[in-house]
Order: C-alpha cells, then structure tokens, then sequence
C-alpha cells in the first residue's frame, strides 16, 4: 500500500477537475511529510484519474489535475 493513498482517495473523493493543495495539507491528509519520494510515487495518482500538474517549491503548493 502507498504511503500517498489517504491524499490519492481524497483528491479523487474531491472530483474536482483541478485542485491545488499546500505541502502542509497534504501532510496532514496523507499522515506523512511530504519529501522527494513524492515524485516516485506520484505517478500511483493516475489509477485515481488525476495527475500532478505541477510543483511549486517557492509557494509550497501542488496542482493536481483531472484526466479524461
């Protein structure tokens, strides 16, 4: 089981076409710190029908895009 499935269920649970969310929410909703294995396991998010869009180190945010 991935580490990111509590973020992965709620970012799907949210079916929202885009939805942007700060490191510190998605620590809170996936119970771990967010660090560069994010990036590894990122691409587990497309079995949800979403993708990351993108990263943005100076806001400390992620977008997170719908697909299909």
């Amino acid at each position: 089981m991935s580490k990111y499935k509590a973020l992965w269920e709620y970012v799907q649970g949210t079916g929202s076409p885009s939805l942007k969310l700060t490191f510190a929410e998605i620590q809170e909703i996936a119970g771990v710190r967010m660090d560069h294995s994010f990036l590894s396991y990122k691409k587990e998010l497309s079995e949800y029908g979403y993708q990351v869009g993108k990263i943005s180190m100076k806001e400390q945010t992620v977008l997170f895009n719908k697909t299909g």
